[in-house]
């Protein structure tokens, strides 16, 4: 059955249309006549079947940290099951145009401003997104797979459990050892210039090594970027994967970004 317009306690799930690219989103738009939009997306799930209830809890922690009460949230189900990483991109594009180009007409707002806000591989989303359109601000918690060379090599030589990513892309590139660049072509050391708009970076130290390990080097390549609008980068000492939910210092971070 096709989704078209579902409400869920309180929230809108609506499958939306741009360019002919279907994604379900999961709506919770306040009473006011003119809002500003944070378009969220989720982390990493294992299965498709699990991208709604992932965008569902996204707009859920978005909304506890975030201080303003006359913001509308979009969160993005993108898909990921059986797709390359960053093909998801393509979905999280139309999301983000229809947000700008059309959700006036269909959910009766004027759209002040738009933020875009991501965790983990949403994080990856947004910043790929980043570098293609222009927003009012970009939030990135956490963004990876930062190094997919590194990751998938650790994973070849079974120092780290086996990922439906590293398969696929094995499947599809052979190893790292053999097809490097295909590698790091889709990894997000591959987007640290052209950044469109102002971006802040939250990361807790005390995340996973797979992604320390690569997070100096795409910070130092961001800060570098000449191409790039503003960068601002909140690190949480003791904060892990999800330190911009967790941590006070990165929400206050957050909450100064997005504004009144």
């Amino acid at each position: 059955m096709l989704l078209l317009s579902v409400e869920f306690s309180g929230q809108q799930v609506r499958r939306i249309t741009y360019n002919n690219i279907n994604v379900d989103v999961v709506i919770d738009k306040p009473a006011n006549p003119i809002v500003d939009v944070i378009v969220a997306f989720h982390g990493t799930v294992m299965s498709d079947t699990q991208i709604l209830a992932a965008a569902q809890n996204t707009l859920v922690r978005v909304k506890e940290i975030t201080d303003r009460d006359d913001m509308m949230i979009v969160s993005v189900a993108y898909p990921q099951e059986g797709r390359l990483m960053g093909e998801g991109i393509r979905e999280a594009e139309a999301a983000l145009l229809w947000v700008k180009e059309k959700s006036r007409k269909v959910l009766k707002k004027k759209v002040r401003r738009i933020y875009l806000v991501g965790h983990s591989q949403g994080g990856y989303v947004v910043t790929r997104l980043n570098t293609m359109h222009a927003t009012d601000g970009v939030i990135a918690n956490a963004p990876g797979p930062l190094n997919l060379v590194l990751r998938c090599g650790l994973e070849e030589a079974g120092q780290i459990g086996q990922s439906a990513v590293c398969l696929l892309m094995r499947q599809t590139y052979g190893t790292t050892t053999q097809n490097p660049d295909a590698y790091m072509a889709r990894s997000l050391l591959n987007f640290t210039a052209g950044h469109r708009s102002p971006i802040l970076f939250v990361q807790g130290l005390q995340d996973a090594q797979i992604q320390l390990a690569s997070w100096p080097a795409f910070k130092q390549q961001i800060t570098d970027c000449t191409t790039c609008q503003s960068r601002q980068f909140v690190e949480i000492a003791n904060g892990g994967h999800t330190a911009l939910f967790d941590s006070p210092e990165a929400q206050a971070a957050y909450n100064a970004f997005i504004g009144n």
